[in-house]
């Protein structure tokens, strides 16, 4: 980005500068131009799949328009990438507890899942989103990727349901 544009770079980590430009692009067209955000992430995606930003970019901005079924399906890719550059195998319910303190890939596959959860109750899933945070208690006993807000959300959605 030249260093006169209205906004600060995010910094995304070690990405390819093509990948970068694509990501910082789209973070400002998504404050006008949602489509166009939408486009430039997933162009990011096609360049290099392996991009672990990318994934969350697209998955956020879903997330806040509502459309959960996309922000689903981003998400779930987003983490099986995660999980292949951790070497995590296997589905998430048997992935080994985390080591502390955990970054890189590991870091981000949880902060998926955790996310993953926050679209399940959005969706109304709250079974599902009950399971993914019993799953984010054994693996990230310390709440490290912020898990435990998700869960107290989880509880107070159950109180008011239950009310």
């Amino acid at each position: 980005m030249r260093s006169d544009a209205p906004f600060d770079d995010i910094d995304f980590g070690e990405l390819p500068d093509s990948v970068n430009e694509l990501l910082q692009r789209g973070v400002i067209a998504h404050r006008g131009d949602r489509a166009e955000a939408d486009r430039l992430f997933r162009a990011a995606l096609a360049l290099d799949p392996a991009a672990l930003p990318t994934y969350l970019c697209l998955y956020k901005i879903h997330t806040y328009q509502g459309n959960l079924a996309e922000a689903r399906t981003i998400a779930q890719a987003g983490l099986a990438e995660a999980a292949r550059q951790a070497e995590w195998l296997g589905p998430w319910q048997h992935w080994p507890v985390a080591p502390a303190p955990l970054d890189g890939p590991g870091r981000f596959a949880l902060y998926t899942l955790k996310a993953l959860a926050f679209i399940a109750l959005r969706d109304n899933r709250t079974d599902d989103a009950a399971e993914i945070l019993t799953a984010l208690r054994r693996l990230d006993p310390a709440g490290a990727v912020g898990w435990p807000v998700i869960a107290a959300l989880a509880d107070g959605i159950g109180e008011a349901v239950a009310a």
